[in-house]
């Protein structure tokens, strides 16, 4: 029996009041947002509390999930943006192919040898389990500020897979309905519904697009306006395309989203608010109403082998297929690790599973419906728990969370600052307003960030509020001041650096507290120092290549009482502990110093050796 209207009302209400806290949960103690959602659909769920179950929603169910869905895609593929992919491109492109296809064979391998299952069955759940998902990696990129190659690699799988296995799940389980075995059939139903969605996605795309261009949406209400017909157009390109063929929605959203994200479109911050915060309350609602429909006998008659089959997924599937797609590429060893060990499924298989359950029961196949519910669960459940709930912690392990630097100004000095940083492993963001320089940043390799830079929106989306370091390093000294005033009193990060390209311009910058590097006094002194001291600057040429020079705080107790006397045979060949920085005191030290807690060292060497003594030095970091 489906719920009364006045229960329905009340439950749903409830379910959208529980996501939010789930939310504030999470930006608290910095832990993504599904785990608590599916902590809390568990808890609800007939298992625990009876408040949720399988009758709640009567047959409404279904469009109620696809709906949603949709709008979750949608959202997510509006903020894929193109020019993101370039620092990636390759890794990008075999994730989502190379590493789409290994997840899927591997997975079926394993479901079909661990747990006995057909092998269309098997395919099946495999299909479901190839999709990471916008809806568990945005979270989970929001607590952990990666490097912008890991954060586009993820997320671009996210949303590519999360498209391609719900088309591929649908037509493998009409094979298995329809009882469909040649391979061709199989391929032909693949590509009728990835062309479905795409066509119907161009069309919206660009309806939408032009009425958001070329119609007067009424000058007074026009953000709204805006806003209400992107929605729209996300929930007409699902259903269109579903009536043409089933699953083709999926698709269709996903294309409108990226078409629509990567044109310049009137209102876009508007909307990308009003839509971050609908799929936040959709998000909500779908995650914990599936949560609550799971029944723990399910995940129980999977028994140790279904335990088998989370770890040959989570430990040898990805850590396979991300080594295999990000090899050769620009990623470290630290990173490949983190993507490896971070890659929960989310809401995809978790809808669509539960959908095809209700199918499969309905047509007498309930042992292959208990399979599939159990297994595609037990490794939402197992990742999620473990790989989003500790991810933070996996990053700060791998230390692959960088101190991120945002440098304003794509000039010469700027460039050749970010290469430097870059070359030490910071996640470096440049942010430059004239197109061929960031053109000419990019194809260095490097991040660009297009947008007036004295623009405090454009600070926030190059990512200002995570960053511990800004450098205002333009050639206008008006325009470095009005940067770092923005910096200090929108976003506090830890320093403030400025380009003064006039000496007497000082003064208004140290009176923000910004340290400022002036390019006369600048250059004077690297004359200087050619003229008195060549073999220091020869020397000094090599930082960044062969050598290089530190400055890292001590927290190695092993260090900590010890005089340099000692520590000096342990430090690795081809370095030194030059000078010591203690309360504010900077000290060449003798060979008796002793080191104290929160001592800050200068270590001076080659390259590889200096970064090996500062993990001597700080092993946290």
């Amino acid at each position: 029996m489906a719920a009364g209207g006045g229960n329905l009302i009340s439950l749903v209400a409830a379910l959208i009041g529980i996501g939010v806290v789930a939310q504030l949960l999470s930006d608290r103690y910095q832990v993504p947002s599904v785990v608590f959602l599916l902590a809390s659909g568990v808890i609800l769920g007939p298992e625990v509390l009876g408040v949720v179950g399988p009758s709640s929603f009567g047959d409404a169910l279904s469009a109620i999930v696809g709906l949603s869905v949709a709008i979750i895609v949608f959202e997510g593929a509006f903020h894929l943006r193109i020019d993101r992919l370039r620092e990636a491109p390759a890794a990008t492109f075999r994730l989502v192919t190379l590493g789409a296809l290994i997840a899927l064979v591997g997975t079926a391998l394993a479901i079909h040898f661990l747990l006995g299952a057909s092998w269309r069955l098997a395919f099946l759940v495999g299909a479901l389990l190839v999709a990471t998902g916008p809806t568990v990696i945005a979270p989970i990129l929001e607590v952990v500020p990666v490097r912008n190659r890991v954060g586009t690699a993820l997320e671009t799988e996210g949303i590519v897979n999360d498209v391609t296995a719900a088309i591929l799940a649908v037509v493998i389980f009409e094979a298995i309905i329809e009882d469909v075995t040649a391979l061709d059939a199989v391929l032909v139903l693949f590509a009728q519904r990835l062309g479905t969605g795409v066509v119907v996605g161009m069309a919206v795309a660009a309806v939408v697009y032009y009425a958001l261009r070329y119609v007067d949406l009424s000058p007074g209400n026009a953000p709204q306006n805006a806003r209400l017909l992107v929605l729209a157009g996300a929930l007409v390109a699902y259903g269109a395309a579903e009536a043409v063929a089933t699953e083709a929605g999926i698709a269709a959203v996903a294309t409108a989203g990226v078409l629509l994200g990567n044109v310049d479109v009137p209102y876009e911050e508007d909307i990308t608010d009003f839509k971050g915060d609908v799929t936040l309350i959709v998000l909500s609602f779908v995650f914990i109403s599936l949560a609550a429909l799971l029944r723990f006998e399910d995940l129980l008659s999977l028994g140790l082998r279904g335990l088998a089959v989370v770890a040959v997924v989570a430990l040898v599937i990805r850590p396979l297929l991300v080594f295999v797609s990000a090899g050769g590429d620009r990623f470290t060893r630290e990173e490949k690790l983190f993507m490896s060990f971070v890659g929960p499924r989310g809401i995809i298989p978790a809808s669509v599973a539960t959908l095809f359950a209700i199918e499969l029961r309905a047509a007498g196949l309930d042992e292959a419906a208990n399979l599939l519910v159990g297994t595609v669960f037990l490794v939402i459940l197992t990742t999620v728990a473990f790989e989003a709930g500790f991810a933070r912690q996996i990053a700060e392990t791998l230390d692959v969370i960088p101190m991120r630097v945002l440098v304003i100004g794509g000039g010469q000095v700027g460039r050749a600052l970010a290469r430097r940083l870059e070359d030490r492993g910071e996640n470096v963001v440049l942010v430059e307003e004239d197109v061929e320089i960031v053109e000419r940043a990019r194809n260095k390799g490097l991040t660009v960030h297009h947008g007036d830079g004295t623009d405090t929106e454009v600070l926030r989306s190059a990512g200002a509020e995570n960053a511990k370091i800004v450098v205002a390093a333009t050639g206008d000294d008006d325009v470095n001041l009005l940067v770092s005033q923005l910096a200090s009193s929108k976003f506090d990060p830890e320093t403030i650096l400025a380009r003064v390209n006039n000496p007497d311009n000082v003064e208004p910058f140290e009176e923000l507290g910004v340290r400022t590097i002036s390019s006369v006094d600048a250059t004077a002194m690297a004359l200087d120092n050619y003229i008195e001291r060549p073999s220091m600057v020869n020397w000094m040429s090599t930082i960044g290549r062969t050598g290089d020079v530190q400055e890292i705080e001590v927290t190695a107790d092993y260090l900590i009482g010890e005089p340099l006397r000692d520590i000096g045979p342990q430090l690795p060949e081809g370095c030194l502990i030059t000078l010591v920085a203690r309360d504010g005191e900077m000290m060449v030290p003798s060979a008796d110093f002793t080191l104290e807690r929160g001592d800050r060292i200068t270590i001076i060497g080659g390259r590889d050796a200096v970064r090996d003594a500062m993990k001597f030095a700080n092993p946290e970091r």
